[in-house]
């Protein structure tokens, strides 16, 4: 307790220290990091350069936003790893000008058919939960069927001609940044401290620690073994992946280390076009896509906030701060009970959705003092590592898109000569037979990723996303409600200061009891803290990385004709237009 004050107290005195040494903005907030970037013709939002650059490259070239999507993502892929990658699933919205719609893909993979419950909880033994790493974690890699998915209906370059500057990358090095090389020493620290569940790591350190070093902010780092894997996919298509070469390696390397996933496996593999969901919050339209995925717990949080006149209360007020997270206790228990694969489980959306329901679980919160639980459960699960991207084309086509894989940089498992890592999802199963989210083979297992859209009136009007685990949906409510209720432009309501609740209901087990934790960013002073306390919070401010996730937007003006870009100020990202 005495550690954690003083490191409290050092914190709000760095804090203020570095306050006071800060510039000041003279036009719009100025806790605003810069303004929103500001393009006719298209624009790239994502969390490196160097992704973002490649994305513009291609819609120059004439590609669709779906195209530079891709391109930007497969770039992402090699220079943050630590985030993403082609052994992790994929979702996406996407604006479709012609059709005037908004339509969802979802490409998240399943569990392996060869392996019953039965036979995992033999090889789980005296655990009650499925390790974060290892081969037991590992479940069918969807982003690069969700790529040709989204080209085959979007696309206008050739795949080769997409995947060309990432394979250029990986062959010729690029330099980390600063936030991505942090999180590369961190992914590498904690493999180390799993390593007992981790039956192959020589492979992963051959690639990420070359010559028996991590390689730090500014090194070059190259890749060629994904550069090959990139080729083969850019030429041969999604089969060199799923039935082909790769296949057959993973195959070869699962069964060495003995793991369950095999080639039928990849071979039974489709990516699902699904229609996303979305509720009325204060005359704008919210989408998100529907279960597996975790995105209908935001619909829910501002479904129960909209009764509410937070705009008069003010933002970062004690008030405010306590509503929010009294609305995400609510939305998160019914995502611990009914968020699932729907080829297994039938959830009640339209109830969980409907304003009758909110109206109910509304009733439940008390201005005056916070819900009474105790947190339950490992904290690493309410973690994850994901790469958020937004682009947007001349012809009106926006692409939100979200790729993962999951915690760290996935299993810890890079099968032989493919320079990727196999995803971790498989850990989010619940091992209770009777759970909707319960395992079982060829079973999406509970998803975390979710990417945003937002439309009023049948105009699109802003392509978003905030990663970083449960912080999710949390995160979306607060970009909405930044913005509607507060009215901050693009960027102010991705750099305005956050909350995190954690110690929720999980969809893998554990149970809320408590309260939970609320967890503020040091933008809040200290008298909100005591207020928010006085109503029963238990409340601390972020040490280190608190995982307040990573936004990219892009704004679409339909009076001006022009779109607003902004980029997360907490990682490496940038938004570039022309």
């Amino acid at each position: 307790m005495k550690r954690s004050l003083l490191f409290i107290l050092a914190l709000m005195t760095m804090s203020a220290s570095a306050q006071s040494l800060r510039g000041d903005r003279f036009v719009g907030e100025n806790f605003a990091t810069r303004s929103p970037v500001v393009a006719a013709n298209g624009m790239a939002a994502t969390s490196q350069p160097l992704a973002s650059a490649v994305a513009i490259d291609i819609l120059k070239a004439g590609g669709s936003a779906v195209d530079a999507a891709i391109a930007a993502n497969a770039v992402l892929g090699l220079v943050e790893p630590t985030g993403c990658g082609i052994g992790g699933d994929l979702f996406a919205i996407v604006w479709d000008p012609k059709t005037r719609n908004v339509v969802g893909l979802n490409a998240s993979g399943r569990a392996p058919l060869g392996q019953s419950l039965e036979d995992l909880q033999a090889r789980l033994g005296d655990r009650s939960s499925i390790p974060q790493f290892g081969s037991l974690s590992v479940s069918v890699p969807g982003a690069v069927d969700g790529w040709f998915e989204l080209h085959e209906r979007y696309g206008i370059l050739p795949m080769t001609e997409v995947l060309a500057p990432a394979i250029q990358y990986a062959e010729e090095g690029f330099p980390l940044s600063q936030v991505i090389a942090y999180y590369w020493n961190m992914n590498m620290e904690r493999y180390a401290r799993n390593e007992d569940d981790i039956e192959d790591l020589a492979n992963l350190r051959a690639t990420f620690v070359p010559e028996g070093r991590i390689p730090g902010h500014g090194d070059l780092f190259r890749n060629p073994d994904l550069a090959r894997t990139y080729r083969m996919i850019g030429e041969e298509g999604r089969d060199a992946f799923y039935r082909g070469e790769i296949a057959e390696t993973v195959d070869a390397y699962m069964q060495r280390v003995g793991g369950p996933l095999r080639a039928a496996d990849l071979a039974a593999h489709t990516s699902e076009w699904v229609t996303p969901l979305a509720v009325d919050y204060r005359g704008y339209q919210v989408w998100e896509l529907p279960p597996n995925g975790q995105g209908i717990a935001a619909l829910q949080m501002l479904n129960i906030l909209e009764e509410f006149d937070l705009a008069s209360m003010g933002f970062g007020s004690a008030e405010y701060l306590h509503l929010q997270t009294e609305a995400k206790k609510l939305a998160f228990e019914d995502r611990a009970r009914f968020y699932a694969d729907p080829d297994f489980f039938k959830a009640p959306i339209e109830e969980l959705l409907s304003k009758e329901y909110a109206a109910r679980r509304r009733a439940l919160i008390r201005t005056d003092r916070a819900m009474d639980f105790v947190p339950d459960g490992d904290p690493l699960l309410e973690s994850g590592d994901t790469i958020y991207l937004t682009v947007a084309d001349k012809d009106g086509m926006m692409v939100s898109l979200i790729q993962s894989n999951y915690a760290g940089m996935g299993s810890g498992l890079m099968p032989d000569g493919l320079g990727f890592v196999l995803q971790n999802r498989g850990a989010l199963f619940n091992m209770d037979p009777d759970h909707p989210n319960a395992y079982a083979p060829g079973k999406r297992p509970f998803h975390t990723i979710i990417p945003a859209f937002v439309s009023q009136d049948g105009e699109p009007i802003l392509s978003f996303g905030l990663m970083g685990g449960a912080m999710q949906p949390q995160g979306h409510a607060q970009i909405v409600v930044n913005m509607l209720d507060f009215g901050m432009n693009v960027q102010e309501a991705g750099d305005a200061a956050r909350y995190r609740h954690v110690g929720s209901s999980q969809p893998t087990g554990p149970k809320l009891s408590g309260g939970g934790t609320l967890v503020l960013e040091t933008g809040f002073p200290a008298d909100i803290l005591e207020a928010l306390r006085a109503l029963g919070h238990d409340v601390r401010y972020a040490e280190g990385d608190a995982g307040m996730g990573g936004y990219q937007a892009i704004r679409w003006d339909p009076s001006k004709r022009v779109y607003f870009g902004a980029s997360e100020m907490r990682k490496d990202g940038t938004v570039i237009g022309y």
